[in-house]
């Protein structure tokens, strides 16, 4: 006998009208026309409309007239197009050694293995390579070059790491 229940009950859930199955959509809009649909709720300046959702079930075909979502309102947009601005530069780039050179200037220089003030040191490393010896005093930085047939460089840094113009 239990399972004679069983059967009736699933049968009954069988029978069960096809709007159950519907759910409930949050429609928010905002001033700006934005348009967001959610389960959840609308923020405080948004226009909230609810919207019945009827998810498609196979072997029903939907009425043309019907359809999932409302017409959407037609309204005059705004002139955006007439409203471009070309951007502004507020600023130029200023590496840490205050724009002593030019890119160019820099570049030159490394290509032609010179060092000249307001290089950084990463500059120098890419002209000339790792130095031999490196030595740090007070806020200082020294970079030591040993070369061939007794020539040596060194070059000296300042606290922000850049060469320091000869004195």
């Amino acid at each position: 006998m239990p399972t004679n229940r069983h059967l009736l009950l699933l049968a009954n859930l069988l029978c069960l009208p096809l709007w159950a199955a519907g759910q409930t959509v949050h429609r928010c809009e905002s001033g700006a026309g934005h348009v967001t649909f959610t389960t959840l709720s609308c923020g405080p300046e948004d226009v909230l409309s609810l919207q019945q959702i009827h998810p498609y079930s196979p072997g029903t075909i939907a009425p043309k007239t019907e359809s999932m979502l409302p017409e959407a309102e037609h309204r005059p947009i705004s002139s955006n197009k007439a409203a471009r601005k070309e951007p502004i530069v507020v600023g130029q780039f200023e590496d840490r050694c205050g724009n002593l050179i030019s890119a160019r200037q820099r570049r030159e220089a490394i290509l032609q293995k010179r060092v000249i003030a307001g290089m950084s040191q990463q500059d120098v490393e890419s002209a000339l390579g790792k130095p031999n010896s490196i030595k740090t005093r007070n806020s200082s930085t020294r970079y030591t070059y040993k070369a061939k047939k007794g020539r040596s460089a060194e070059i000296v840094f300042d606290e922000k790491g850049c060469v320091k113009a000869k004195s």
